[in-house]
């Protein structure tokens, strides 16, 4: 059994990943403090978990005693904790950064000092920006257009100086579109295909910003899960950032028809300008995760959106056909 730490763990990627975890059988720490994560999400990882195997923390990572008490013990930390959305990044710069780097440096020093065998850290494909080139190479020199983008950079950047300099093994996963159950359809900031979903389901118009050509590289959570403990335990990549994704691309468009089918309705999408800071084309190449952590896509796009739409459809009839 091994020690982990999972900040931002009452999150929709954090939680999947601490629930994988505990029943695998491995002690697990969540810190979140919860401002964007539910504790709801750790329902599944409670039930779990054996009596002494989880451990909830609700902190902040801008606090270095927070981070010290959280690191105390383990022998892996996956960071998930963050601020995500561009257009959140727009909004508020400053708490980005706040969070998203300045959290992310103060989790690497008790990580330090505690002398922790790796750090897994999240980033994203958002990195890249709107440079034309498909697909995405980790060699690519980054163009990030957002705030968000920027500090996720920034925090690649950090967790390498820790490594080549510090001497703390870390690697950095850049996601490209995660989805699947338990993302929030209902924030603002709600990722695309939540959000399709509940305006699907409710029978709403979708909208879609931009002429919805535009294209991405979808990633069922279970991927981005198996990603992850990969590569704590994997000794390559050390210091390095790593494309995570599922190896297909798929326009807007055409993920909308799909959950139409999934949902037995005919889409009527409404148009709106495209947002700043929205890239037009996303797609990855994961040859150098699967070399150094041995990365494969085990869940496919089509059946990633089947088991979303059920799980939200189970989430609509448990509150009485309301939205989830």
């Amino acid at each position: 059994m091994a020690r982990y730490l999972v900040t931002g763990g009452a999150g929709f990627i954090g939680s999947h990943i601490a629930e994988r975890l505990v029943r695998d059988g491995h002690f697990v720490r969540v810190l979140d403090n919860l401002s964007t994560g539910r504790k709801s999400n750790l329902d599944a990882v409670r039930a779990a978990a054996p009596n002494d195997g989880f451990e909830w923390m609700e902190g902040d990572i801008r606090s270095i005693e927070v981070c010290r008490s959280a690191c105390e013990g383990v022998e892996f930390v996956i960071h998930e904790a963050a601020l995500p959305s561009v257009q959140r990044s727009i909004e508020n710069p400053p708490e980005t950064n706040e969070v998203n780097v300045s959290g992310f440096v103060t989790l690497l020093t008790a990580a330090l000092e505690h002398r922790v065998k790796r750090v897994v850290a999240a980033s994203s494909s958002s990195v890249y920006g709107d440079t034309p080139t498909l697909p995405k190479v980790e060699e690519m020199v980054p163009t990030p257009l957002s705030p968000y983008a920027a500090s996720k950079l920034a925090a690649e950047h950090y967790a390498r100086v820790f490594s080549k300099t510090m001497g703390l093994s870390t690697v950095s996963l850049r996601y490209f579109n995660v989805f699947g159950p338990r993302q929030d359809p209902l924030s603002q900031y709600a990722a695309v295909i939540p959000a399709f979903i509940e305006a699907l389901s409710d029978g709403r118009r979708p909208t879609v910003y931009g002429t919805g050509e535009q294209s991405r590289d979808f990633t069922y959570v279970e991927n981005v899960v198996l990603a992850n403990l990969r590569a704590c335990t994997h000794g390559d990549g050390v210091g390095e950032a790593l494309n995570i994704a599922g190896g297909t691309q798929r326009s807007l468009l055409d993920l909308l028809d799909a959950l139409g089918r999934a949902l037995d309705t005919k889409p009527n999408p409404q148009f709106l300008p495209r947002r700043p800071g929205d890239v037009m084309h996303s797609y990855a190449d994961i040859r150098a995760a699967k070399k150094c952590i041995g990365y494969s896509p085990v869940v496919g796009l089509e059946e990633g959106l089947a088991r979303t739409v059920a799980h939200h459809r189970l989430e609509r009839s448990t509150l009485g056909g309301g939205s989830s």
